[in-house]
């Protein structure tokens, strides 16, 4: 039944409001549920009523002296208990009629009728198949019913000799439905016989249909104080969803920074908020840095073709002028080709330089090892003072830091700043120092000049590509605008982290803290 139903519903077109939805869905549930009820109360009272009929029966069968029956079924005229003497035989009023009752009907033998409910019947039933009805004695409306002699005598074997409570519905000849109840009747030295006493059960249903329809009525009055109140609280309930979709039809691609309401009062309501919010979150985050990428690469196209130009713009001017005569010339031909080898290297490390972040930004492989940090920069450190040339070099090492480093990655480190100390220091009154010391967990290289130092507008951008502070002085020592965004990617793969603090004329302090191992 159940799956039939829900075919039923299945096969309903479906209204596309979500409210309307909820709606129809709660009161057909709803009413399932009261016709179930309905039908459970159905069988719990028919059952009910029937039994307490029958109870009821099996107690009047059980009041009325066994004896009573053997008279009735004897002479079909009964005398009942406690029959005044004025109505029996020999002892009646000279001229009183001693056949008629007093209504004027024939009694025969001046007996009284066995008075019961219209509606009910008494009968016996024999083992030789005979069936005695007494509708004529007990004045009932209808014929006792019979079940086939069969029946009957299986329940002359089971039926028991006390109250029971249990019954029998039997269908009459013409059709009405009675319940029956049977009592053994036995008599000494005489078979065992089967009193069967019935009633109608057309009255007991009317009972039956009476409270159902009452239930009925009850039921639809229940279904549409719910669609009335069900409505409201439906309307509020679905307010966090109709907020959310306002919400949504103002976010697009270019306004991203619209978030769902939360903390609307419903838990489920409220986490779906808060996801969309994570994703919007994640989304206006994806769309800015694919914005800042495309901002970066445009400005790395521009950068990078003007940095090549320029050394390529200078060798096409050398070799005009070689063209035109200069050949000839030992001496300017010779500072012509050493002009266009200088601008040929500064192309060359462009190359090299842009080509190492373009590993460094995809997938960086590091070639890392167990590495002393003190000792690599002792290794550097005749390197470090050849390009230091006058300038005063200090070095503070701690030794014993150990960690997991490529050493080729980690000397263009230490390389790439020292340079840019060089660059922004003046050449004989000049000073760096460099520091290499243990802090906690990590290590921290420190490399500080007394060079011009850094302005603050210019301070958030040196790590970025092609951007110098001092263009002459960059360009001068060769400079390409590369080494300190090269120098940040290497620190990044290491998971360390570079930092910048500078006032201008005070000089410039580098700080790169690196992941150590512990000893």
């Amino acid at each position: 039944m159940i799956a039939r139903l829900s075919g039923f519903i299945s096969r309903l077109p479906s209204p596309r409001s979500l409210r309307k939805q909820l709606l129809a869905i709660s009161l057909i549930i709803l009413s399932v549920l009261l016709l179930l009820i309905g039908v459970l109360q159905y069988v719990l009272m028919r059952n009910f009523i029937y039994t307490n009929r029958a109870e009821s029966m099996e107690t009047q069968l059980r009041s009325v002296p066994r004896e009573f029956y053997f008279t009735f079924l004897n002479s079909g005229k009964p005398e009942l208990p406690g029959a005044s003497p004025a109505t029996s035989g020999g002892n009646a009023a000279p001229g009183e009629n001693q056949n008629t009752s007093p209504d004027g009907q024939r009694m025969g033998g001046d007996r009284r009728p066995l008075l019961l409910d219209a509606h009910t019947t008494i009968a016996i039933y024999s083992p030789d198949g005979t069936f005695k009805d007494f509708q004529e004695d007990t004045l009932s409306d209808s014929a006792a019913p019979r079940m086939t002699n069969k029946e009957y005598d299986e329940r002359l074997k089971y039926t028991a000799d006390k109250q029971t409570g249990k019954y029998r519905l039997i269908t009459a000849e013409d059709g009405s439905e009675h319940l029956a109840v049977f009592m053994n009747l036995r008599k000494p030295g005489a078979p065992k016989m089967l009193l069967q006493m019935s009633v109608a059960t057309g009255p007991l249903r009317d009972v039956i249909m009476q409270q159902l329809m009452i239930f009925a009525g009850l039921a639809v009055i229940a279904l549409l104080a719910g669609l009335f109140l069900y409505l409201p609280a439906l309307r509020k309930t679905l307010v966090p969803l109709s907020n959310m979709g306002e919400a949504a039809q103002i976010i697009d691609a270019g306004n991203l920074d619209v978030r769902f309401p939360v903390n609307q009062g419903q838990t489920e309501i409220d986490k779906l908020s808060q996801s969309f919010n994570g994703m919007l979150e994640r989304l206006e985050i994806s769309f800015h840095n694919e914005r800042e990428a495309k901002e970066q690469m445009r400005r790395f196209a521009a950068d990078a073709s003007h940095e090549l130009r320029t050394p390529l713009t200078s060798i096409h001017g050398f070799l005009e002028v070689l063209l035109r005569g200069a050949a000839d010339n030992k001496d300017q031909l010779y500072g012509a080709l050493n002009s266009m080898h200088g601008e040929s290297k500064r192309i060359n490390k462009l190359v090299e330089d842009l080509l190492l972040l373009a590993r460094m930004d995809g997938a960086p492989q590091l070639r890392v090892k167990n590495l002393l940090l003190g000792k690599v920069i002792d290794e550097m450190q005749p390197q470090l003072l050849v390009l230091a040339a006058n300038r005063k070099v200090n070095f503070d090492i701690s030794y014993g830091i150990r960690g997991m480093y490529d050493p080729d990655k980690i000397k263009q480190v230490i390389l790439n700043l020292f340079h840019n100390a060089v660059q922004h220091t003046d050449a004989d009154q000049g000073t760096i120092h460099i520091a290499l010391h243990a802090r906690d967990t990590g290590a921290t290289l420190t490399v500080r000049d007394n060079g011009s130092g850094i302005s603050a507008d210019h301070l958030p951008h040196v790590f970025d590509r092609f951007y110098r502070s001092d263009s002459s002085r960059t360009r001068k020592y060769g400079g390409s605008g590369l080494g300190l965004s090269i120098t940040k990617s290497i620190v990044d793969a290491h998971n360390g982290n570079i930092s910048v603090e500078s006032t201008p004329g005070g000089g410039t302090v580098f700080k790169v803290s690196l992941p150590c191992l512990l000893d």
